[in-house]
Formats: structure tokens, C-alpha cells, sequence
């Protein structure tokens, strides 16, 4: 169970009695205390928000902005001098350069016909590293094979950056995703390091540029002509790395472990591969893990659909995860049903912030999981379920290892 504080406020993140299960206090939060009073790693409250209305109302609605997290009333996670990725200098460089502007000039690389696109050399990778785990033999760790250095790949490959810098992005990564785990002295040296690194890889495809991402934005232009700043395509790379292999890695791990954890789940995949695109987007929707949540800040007194009003000054948390489970939005929400259609999860948010990136990890998932059940199509877990254990001290919170089996 939860931590409940000496002011009666629950202790966010909410504790959870497994790694595959959810937070127990979700259903009658839902039900009792759809606005509920919550304390951050830093100390700070804020309003955690879990009913599915309610949350894309708050992740869509003008009035509760991103960019309001940086004034000095808006709730900090965590206390260190950086702050969070949410108000981190790379958020700053982004909100700088205008969301709208920045979104229209990534955009166009991030369509799902692009991604498409990608399919060959994504179905490549993963049949390399599933040859790595076939050839040291079971038990073997998904996260450590393949979940991880997949994502890592793809995204360096697309962005241009040496695949043989990963251990150092999973660092940042780390470090930018804290929240209780390293020193506001360690966040503000990975801060300026990733940076640092950002404009001296960005300075070489000035030069001599390639066939990359990176090399397409430093000559892209807006509407009016207007080219990206240097602090802005710093952030852009920043952002591209850390969504770009952390979140999708997650994503990929868990799924693994949810489809073998009731293994009729992989079976009926086996049966009909058709389904592999909606069973992706069923364990988007029921993962239960999807992270700490996207803040929001409060500008004016705002009615939510559940008949509270958020005022304004106040610091959102949405829940997409407690969202994702809600019964008022989902039949049978807290059952994976491996067909649901429609599925209008919010695991890759609403609105003008809902993820970029979203193409490019779906192709990854559905790629990932056709050559898994057609590579090793008697994938099992290696351990209990009960016995997966996830990472703790950071925003995102994947499994640490997945022992399978075949």
C-alpha cells in the first residue's frame, strides 16, 4: 500500500504489489477521489488526476499548460537544482523555440509511412539480437538482449549519432528521468555533459553532414524560412535520445512479460499474427507501469469532467496508467483483451503534447513481437511472475530483467 503522509496526502508514485499489477488504491481513487491530494519526491502536493475524462481533458485543455511548470509556484518533483526532464534546460530550449513551430518542424520526419519505412532494418536488428540469445541459450534477460539495444539502434541510426555512445545515453537517460536516485550535483554535470555533447556532434554535421535526422534539421527551415536555433536542435537531439530508446525499451520488456505472464495470451497470438497490431496496442493500454505521469500547471480555475475544480496555481499529475484502467472508458478494463478495438488508451497522451514519437514506437513493438513469435514460438518466462521486480528512483519505471525461456 501507499504511504499516506502526516497532512493525509498520499506519497507519489503510488506503491504497487507487483511489477505486473497496478497500484491498489486506483479503482477507489477513481470512484471515491477522482482529484486526489498527493506529495512529491521533493516534498511538493500536487493533483493527481485518474479518470480517464478527466485526464485527457487535462492533457488537451489550453488552460493547463507544460510550459507553466517552470514558475517558481509550479510543484518540483524532485528537489535537486535541474528539476525534472519537465523543467530541465533541454524543456526550457524546447519551450523557447515555440511548441508549435518545434512540432510542425519534427513532424514531418515522424509520420507513420516513414516509420513503415524503417520496418526492414527495425526486422533486421531484432533478428540479430534474437541469434545473440539463441546462440548463449536460456535462460536469457529480453531487457539485456534485446529490449534495451534494439531502441538504442534504431534511434542512433536515425538520428546519426555512434551506436558505441550508448552506455553513455542510458546514463543521461537515467539521470534525466531521477527522482531519487542521483544528486542535484550529478544532475547538473549530466545536464551540461549531454549538452556539451549535443552541440559538438551537431557542429560536425555542419560540416560534414549525413544522412540523418540530425543533418536534415540543421537545414530545415519553417514557414517563414526560419531555421531551428543551436539550443533548440541541442534539446531536440536530447529529447529524440531519451523518448527514443528508454520509454520504447520499457515498453518492449513488458510487453514480453504480460503476454507470457497468462501464456494463452502468446498462444492466441501464435494463432492469428493478425492481431499483433491491436495486441500492441491492448498492452499499451494495460501496462500498468507507463511512469510517473505527465505534469501540467493550472492557469485559471478549471472544471474537470468529474465535477471538481482544479484551481489555478495547481500542479497536475495524470495518471494515462490509472486512466487507462478506468471501467467508465474500457469494458473489462483491467483485462487484456488482445483484440479491443476501438483502444483510445492515453499512454502516448492527448493533445499538442501527445508523444512525437508514437509512429516510430509502434513499429518498433509490432516488428519486435512478429519476429519473437515467429523466431521463438515457445517463448516462456524463465521465472514467476511475481518474482519480476522493476527499477525504482527514476520517472520511468522498467522491469530490471526479464529471464525467459524457449
Amino acid at each position: 500500500m501507499t504511504e499516506v503522509q502526516q497532512d493525509g496526502t498520499l506519497r507519489y508514485p503510488l506503491a504497487a504489489p507487483g511489477a505486473l499489477e497496478p497500484p491498489a488504491e486506483w479503482p477507489e481513487l477513481r470512484e471515491a477521489c477522482p482529484v486526489a491530494h498527493v506529495t512529491l519526491p521533493s516534498g511538493d502536493r500536487a493533483a493527481l488526476l485518474t479518470r480517464y475524462d478527466d485526464v485527457r481533458l487535462a492533457l488537451s485543455d489550453p488552460r493547463l499548460t507544460r510550459e507553466g511548470l517552470s514558475r517558481p509556484d509550479a510543484a518540483r518533483i524532485t528537489a535537486g537544482e535541474s528539476g525534472s526532464v519537465f523543467d530541465s534546460p533541454m524543456a526550457q530550449a524546447l519551450n523557447a523555440e515555440g511548441h508549435a513551430r518545434w512540432r510542425r518542424m519534427l513532424g514531418r520526419w515522424f509520420t507513420a509511412r516513414r516509420m513503415q519505412a524503417l520496418v526492414p532494418k527495425i526486422e533486421a536488428t531484432a533478428e540479430r539480437l534474437v541469434d545473440g540469445m539463441l546462440a548463449q541459450g536460456h535462460p536469457a534477460d529480453v531487457v539485456a538482449h534485446l529490449a534495451f539495444p534494439l531502441p538504442v539502434f534504431v534511434i542512433c541510426d536515425m538520428l546519426g549519432v555512434p551506436e558505441g555512445d550508448r552506455e553513455a545515453f542510458k546514463h543521461w537517460s537515467d539521470v534525466f528521468l531521477n527522482l531519487s536516485r542521483y544528486t542535484a550535483a550529478e544532475m547538473d554535470a549530466s545536464h551540461r555533459d549531454f549538452a556539451d555533447y549535443m552541440s559538438t556532434l551537431i557542429a560536425g554535421k555542419r560540416t560534414a553532414p549525413q544522412d540523418d535526422l540530425i543533418s536534415r534539421l540543421i537545414v530545415a527551415t519553417d514557414a517563414e524560412g526560419r531555421p531551428m536555433s543551436d539550443l533548440a536542435l541541442a534539446a531536440t537531439g536530447q529529447a529524440l535520445l531519451l523518448a527514443g530508446h528508454e520509454t520504447t525499451a520499457g515498453f518492449l520488456t513488458t510487453m514480453v512479460a504480460v503476454l507470457l505472464a497468462d501464456r494463452r495470451r502468446w498462444q492466441r497470438l501464435l494463432d492469428d499474427p493478425s492481431l499483433i497490431r491491436s495486441a500492441v496496442e491492448e498492452v499499451l493500454r494495460y501496462e500498468p507501469h507507463t511512469g510517473f505521469g505527465m505534469l501540467r500547471y493550472v492557469h485559471e480555475d478549471t472544471e474537470v469532467p468529474s465535477g471538481d475544480v482544479l484551481p489555478g496555481g495547481t500542479t497536475v499529475v495524470c495518471s494515462m496508467a490509472a486512466a487507462n484502467r478506468d471501467p467508465g472508458a474500457f469494458e473489462g478494463a483491467d483485462e487484456m483483451d488482445l483484440g479491443r478495438t476501438p483502444n483510445t488508451h492515453l499512454t502516448f497522451g492527448a493533445g499538442a503534447h501527445s508523444c512525437l514519437g508514437q509512429p516510430l514506437a509502434r513499429t518498433e513493438l509490432q516488428t519486435v513481437l512478429r519476429v519473437l513469435l515467429r523466431r521463438l514460438p515457445t517463448l516462456d518466462l524463465a521465472v514467476d511472475p511475481a518474482h519480476l521486480r522493476r527499477v525504482e528512483g527514476l520517472l520511468t519505471t522498467p522491469l530490471r530483467e526479464l529471464p525467459v525461456k524457449w
